[in-house]
């Protein structure tokens, strides 16, 4: 055991890696629909890993927590802001009021149960299930300028707050928005969730997950043109025009390709390929006639393209406009197949609205695509690789956010650099979004960044807990556990119905992912979209998860500046 003991303090970084390990693996167990998860699972295992008392340089935990909260404002700035307008007003009152009465809720519990700075915004942190806290929490504790051993039992109170009350703030929103809520409103999730695919896509019905618009596939079938028929005589952006949604990318006559342009006419005896929807074959087949079989050895070059929307013109407006207002000369031989909002699959139906940030994905010839896209924005290939200029730019701005404070009614308040990074993820995230060639971080870089910062971080925090915190579960265990209910409930129950009659957020999939969203609840959003069947709870889940993640995020400082008891 000493020998094991030596190796692990000569190099403590084993015990990190062991924890990350074992965390996760703890994270995996599923009973039911609750699953513990990553984080929570790192931090439990932290903190028995702990017992063995290997010191791990505090610098790591700092850098880690920086990287990790930079990447979550980078993510969630291009929303953010754009949720900052008269069109999203309601959502953004609804998440903002969701959050306030979390703040309250926990500083009443404090009060009420004596609980110290670290112990309530650990409350805060588990209860609203907001990781981040655990270190702008820590941070402000860190700056109070108290004795040492304080300053550590308050860091360790923050991550034994957060692992009691974290196990209900999870699990509890996915009560609240799959059972309780719709149960009062007698909603039934996948009926709404249908009516409002229909009423985005105009009218239309929706389908099977899989089969409705967003994901239908774009096929190429080829077609002869016949003496006397429609299509002789007619020039190929004719037939664009009256296909619509379907568009003809070659010409084979004699068997040789033909050169193909916009005023490319076509004569008896030619084979032409038209590529669109499997919906549009059937007014090809009425136009040409029956199909014929692909020519032997021919070969046609489409390429599927992701484009970043940054064209002011375009954004906040339906797909069905856009759709409607481009000619055919510009809009022919390019199919729009998919839409991403902060990574997630957006429903690809008529009216929704896209905004500047968008992630839209493309299947054409590479011509027609190039013809669109600086109409567009720009490709997302154009900035795989990170910008490390304005990387290194933004978190040094950040840490300088860091070292300012200032006084909130008379408290004095300091966001401590990881608000501090925050504040300047979210600035580059949206100058990214709207300057693609600027400031670029790749989605899997950010990703990176994002859940390796955190679970270092949160591994730290727990193995540096050790032998203290389980002193304070045992003196506030019962306590936070049922003070973590009342943060887990009150704030959203409140919230929906505020939001459901005064801020006339009716609509039952958008009042539901606006709770899931103004509480940063990832897992009640993932069994929202499964009760859901499709796509449809996306579009307000992003506009009040980004706005949740900063004024979440920010409490931590602010909970440590208002609670003035100190752990004795």
């Amino acid at each position: 055991m000493d020998f094991i003991r030596a190796i692990l303090t000569a190099q403590p970084l084993i015990v990190l890696f062991l924890t990350l390990t074992l965390g996760y693996l703890l994270g995996k167990i599923r009973i039911g629909t609750f699953v513990l998860g990553g984080i929570a699972g790192t931090l439990i295992v932290g903190v028995i890993i702990g017992q063995i008392g290997i010191p791990i340089d505090p610098g790591i935990k700092g850098i880690f927590f920086a990287l990790f909260i930079y990447a979550v404002g980078f993510q969630g700035g291009p929303q953010f802001f754009h949720a900052l307008n008269r069109r999203s007003l309601n959502q953004l009152v609804s998440a903002f009021v969701m959050c306030f009465l979390g703040l309250l809720t926990v500083l009443a519990g404090a009060w009420i149960f004596g609980l110290d700075r670290g112990m309530a915004a650990g409350l805060a942190s588990g209860g609203l299930t907001q990781s981040a806290i655990i270190g702008t929490a820590g941070d402000a504790i860190a700056k109070l300028g108290l004795s040492s051993d304080i300053t550590k039992t308050m860091q360790t109170n923050v991550a034994v707050g957060y692992a009691v009350a974290y196990i209900f703030g999870s699990l509890g929103p996915i009560i609240l928005v799959t059972w309780l809520l719709p149960s009062l409103k007698r909603w039934d999730i996948r009926k709404e969730a249908l009516k409002l695919a229909a009423s985005l896509a105009g009218g239309h019905p929706e389908l099977e997950p899989g089969q409705f618009n967003a994901v239908r596939p774009i096929i190429t079938r080829f077609f002869p043109v016949t003496s006397g028929g429609k299509a002789e005589g007619r020039s190929s952006i004719e037939i664009d025009a009256a296909l619509s949604d379907a568009s003809i990318e070659a010409i084979i006559r004699g068997g040789l390709t033909q050169t193909l342009t916009d005023t490319t006419t076509l004569i008896s005896g030619d084979v032409v390929a038209v590529t669109g929807t499997s919906e549009t074959m059937e007014s090809a087949r009425t136009y040409f006639g029956s199909e014929s079989q692909a020519p032997a050895d021919f070969q046609l070059v489409e390429e599927s393209r992701e484009i970043i929307l940054t064209n002011k013109a375009l954004a906040s407006r339906e797909i069905s406009e856009i759709h409607d207002h481009v000619n055919v000369d510009t809009r022919h031989g390019v199919f729009l197949t998919q839409a991403k909002r902060m990574g997630r699959d957006l429903p690809l139906l008529g009216k929704l609205r896209l905004n500047r940030g968008d992630e839209l994905h493309f299947i054409g010839r590479p011509s027609d695509l190039d013809r669109v896209e600086s109409k567009i924005g720009y490709k997302i290939t154009a900035a795989n690789i990170t910008d490390f200029i304005f990387f290194g730019i933004g978190m040094a701005i950040g840490l300088l956010f860091g070292l300012v404070s200032f006084k909130l009614f008379g408290i004095p308040v300091s966001i401590g650099s990881g608000g501090g990074c925050l504040i300047s993820g979210l600035m580059f995230g949206w100058l990214r979004s709207v300057h693609p060639r600027f400031a670029a971080l790749p989605l899997g870089a950010s990703n990176f960044l994002r859940d390796f910062g955190l679970a270092v971080f949160v591994g730290i925090v727990g193995i540096t807990a050790g032998p203290q915190a389980l002193t304070a579960i045992r003196e506030y265990g019962l306590t936070l556990l049922f003070l973590g209910f009342g943060v887990t409930l009150i704030p959203p129950l409140i919230t929906f119905f505020f939001s459901y009659y005064v801020l006339r957020i009716r609509n039952p999939i958008e009042a539901l992912a606006c709770v899931a969203g103004g509480r940063s609840a990832n897992p009640a959003f993932a069994a929202l979209l499964v009760k859901a069947g499709n796509a449809t709870p996306v579009v307000s889940f992003t506009v009040t998860y980004a706005v949740a993640n900063v004024f979440l995020t920010l409490w931590g400082p602010i909970i440590v500046g208002i609670i003035t008891k100190n752990a004795s």
